[in-house]
């Protein structure tokens, strides 16, 4: 029996034993053409063990590329791609910068910093008049976050005038969109439109008042006069 003590390190894991196998054996042919026949072999199932790796673009490449780390860098064959280093594959990422900026507003957060600012330098009024409500409604949201008690919008309202510096001005009663032409069938209180409004429902034909070709009551008028006229 042989256990994994005795075995050789697996460089990569994902791939199996049995393909580390292979590649130890490539490794030793001789014959340069049958080396690469039998790698074009080892990159066939590589790519049929691990199916996502298709879903890459070049994924080619990057099978290779793990071939020749499967061999410490040592397979020497014509392929079609060079051959990597090992500084170029173990090579670490270079640290992000962390931001020392600080927050102002450290309740709503960076976002609205940025929001602020894209807001004030925007000289379209209605664009800027947008920017702020929508600025106002995020404010709520992030309030909700952190608080219970409801919202209210004169809060919202003085505290984005006294971070604008008194340029943002919030409309508490929510901004109103002005439709100079109407869409029909749209909105409920549209002409035209399939609205509550425009729903008539005493129209004639199911008015029970009526009495002729309606329904409810107007039939029961007609019956009764009917027998009526039968006991004369």
């Amino acid at each position: 029996m042989e256990y994994n003590t005795t075995r050789s390190r697996m460089l990569m894991p994902e791939y199996g034993r049995n393909v580390q196998k292979m590649v130890e054996y490539l490794v030793t042919v001789d014959d340069r053409e049958k080396r690469l026949q039998q790698a074009e072999i080892i990159i066939e199932l590589m790519g049929t063990l691990n199916p996502h790796l298709k879903t890459i673009e070049d994924y080619k490449h990057k099978l290779w590329d793990h071939l020749f780390q499967m061999t410490e860098f040592k397979l020497d064959v014509d392929a079609p791609y060079p051959c990597p280093t090992a500084e170029s594959i173990f090579k670490k990422p270079e640290v992000l910068p962390y931001p020392q900026g600080k927050i102002k507003t450290r309740h709503l957060g960076k976002n609205v910093e940025k929001l602020l600012d894209m807001a004030m330098a925007e000289t379209n009024e209605e664009t800027r008049q947008g920017l702020t409500q929508a600025i106002g409604y995020y404010m709520k949201l992030a309030y909700g976050n952190w608080h219970r008690e409801p919202v209210h919008d004169d809060m919202i309202k003085n505290e984005l005038l006294q971070l604008s510096g008194g340029l943002l001005k919030y409309e508490t009663g929510g901004y109103k969109v002005h439709f100079d032409n109407p869409p029909a069938g749209g909105g409920r209180n549209f002409k035209g439109g399939n609205g509550r409004n425009n729903n008539n429902r005493n129209y004639k034909g199911n008015n029970r008042n009526n009495s002729g070709g309606g329904s409810g009551y107007g039939n029961n008028f007609n019956k009764n006069k009917k027998y009526k006229n039968k006991n004369k």
